[in-house]
């Protein structure tokens, strides 16, 4: 079973890394609380988390905002035990808060792209863009004061009502939701077990000109080494929407069979995955020995995406 891993693990973090996207200037971004009902014998407790639609002019992308501001910190904590560190050696007991799984829509190539993390990697999945067959009514609702209209649709085994500003000039949703003339501002299913509630929208301030201090790895000669732990997005400007150059591209069929090496055998799937990358190997220089816990799964026995009937 080992075996398979590191060969699987190995394959997977050889293969070609997602290739250079034309990069968008983020204008503004939408803010939602996500809540979905994920066990369906616990209602009265759904999971709930902040999400973030950063809106560019040629593409938009869907993430959390908490884990968006966890990464800030994260960034700063090390930067400063880095400064203070004689040795070269730092701890920092991180917190993982929000989920990694992005969504990226390229409206004009008809192109989703869907970011997923397991342990260490980042991996990319590219696919075509839902197509939508949206109702539009003439039901009309005000949003932190934008005019909005109603749209009705059944999508992914699910029937959705959303609400689209027109007044803005981008196609774009939250998660894989599409294809109306306007920014979906707000969006739920008819039982309310899946919702994107509008928390407020404010412009995004320009892409930084100096380089981020926070990289994979330190400039030569300073005698330390960081690890961007879960991708690339910790030396990112948030301001800048583009395809996560480290993630390695893969398909749903391959993702899907790491899922399940995790969930069969998680200890020995985090040392396959460490082992693949070179991690707590022997190399030039301190290197950090990292172990990584995989906790309990969540029970999901009523996901987003339903089997249709």
């Amino acid at each position: 079973m080992k075996k398979q891993l590191l060969l699987c693990a190995a394959l997977l973090t050889a293969a070609i890394t997602a290739g250079a996207q034309n990069t968008d200037t983020a204008a503004y971004m939408v803010h939602y609380k996500f809540s979905h009902v994920r066990d369906t014998t616990n209602r009265a407790n759904p999971y709930t988390e902040n999400m973030a639609l950063l809106l560019g002019k040629i593409s938009s992308v869907y993430k959390s905002y908490d884990k968006q501001l966890q990464d800030a910190l994260f960034k700063k904590q090390v930067k400063e035990a880095m400064a203070n560190s004689p040795d070269g050696n730092i701890k920092i007991n991180r917190q993982n808060t929000g989920s990694p799984l992005q969504y990226f829509q390229f409206p004009a190539q008809q192109k989703l792209y869907r970011k997923e993390s397991l342990v260490i990697n980042s991996y990319l999945i590219e696919d075509a863009l839902p197509k939508i067959d949206w109702k539009v009514s003439s039901d009309t609702a005000s949003f932190g004061g934008m005019h909005c209209q109603k749209a009705t649709a059944h999508f992914k085994g699910r029937d959705y009502t959303a609400w689209f500003c027109a007044d803005m000039p981008f196609h774009a949703g939250p998660w894989k939701l599409n294809g109306l003339p306007g920014v979906i501002l707000e969006a739920y299913d008819a039982k309310k077990e899946v919702v994107f509630k509008f928390d407020g929208i404010e412009k995004v301030a320009p892409p930084q000109t100096a380089a981020s201090a926070a990289t994979s790895e330190a400039q030569p000669g300073d005698g330390h080494r960081m690890i961007v732990i879960g991708g690339d997005d910790a030396d990112t400007d948030p301001a800048i929407i583009a395809l996560p150059s480290r993630s390695i591209k893969t398909t749903d069929k391959e993702f899907t069979k790491l899922q399940e090496a995790m969930r069969k055998d998680p200890d020995a799937f985090v040392q396959a995955m460490m082992a693949s990358s070179g991690m707590n190997g022997p190399g030039n220089g301190p290197r950090p020995q990292i172990k990584i816990k995989i906790g309990p799964q969540p029970v999901i026995n009523n996901p987003v995406e339903l089997a249709e009937k």
